[in-house]
């Protein structure tokens, strides 16, 4: 048959950024040991368990592993998140976040 072949599109793995964000992060702590896959495994199943949004329980066994392995605890990572938030709506838009751009940053937060 003559013509271009008409492929679809691949799906996209992710909706939004932070999504791949937090993918990504999850394989940078796993490759510098402070995850292992299979106590991922059984955390991301029972999280998964429910009827959840995917990445948001990604998210979730996330902090709540970094927090039981003691790497960062609760109060920090609701501490730093809302910090982005902050940043997020003092940032003009189509500039990047950054961290700095929190009027009320805790400078010990990184």
């Amino acid at each position: 048959m003559p013509g271009r072949a008409i492929l679809s599109a691949p799906d996209q793995p992710f909706d939004e950024p932070w999504q791949a964000q937090a993918f990504a992060l999850t394989v940078a702590l796993n490759e510098a040991g402070w995850l292992d896959w299979p106590d991922w495994a059984v955390a991301f199943g029972q999280a998964r368990a429910g009827e959840g949004d995917y990445y948001a329980d990604w998210l979730d066994t996330l902090q709540r592993l970094l927090a039981e392995r003691g790497v960062a605890d609760a109060d920090t990572i609701a501490a730093l998140a809302a910090s982005w938030q902050r940043a997020a709506r003092a940032t003009p838009h189509g500039q990047p976040i950054e961290l700095d751009n929190d009027p009320h940053r805790d400078t010990r937060l990184r």
